[in-house]
């Protein structure tokens, strides 16, 4: 999961701190989330599934499908 977090924010050509800013939390808290420092919450993880536009499963690593479910 943290390696697909890390890739979709650098596909979508985002800073760290851009992605902590839209989480309300703080730069170095998101970088402990893709380094697998810390678990992500779920609520995280919807928040990113939203950004960027994908299934919470593609970043869970259930499925390598990115587009969301209908």
């Amino acid at each position: 999961m943290f390696v697909r977090i890390r890739n979709l924010r650098e596909d979508h050509d985002k800073t760290q701190q851009e992605i902590a800013d839209y989480l309300f939390c703080d730069q170095s808290l998101y970088s402990k989330y893709e380094r697998g420092l810390r678990d992500v919450p779920v609520e995280i993880i919807i928040q990113l599934a939203k950004l960027y536009h994908t299934s919470t499963d593609y970043i869970l690593g259930l499925t390598d499908r990115k587009t969301p479910y209908k």
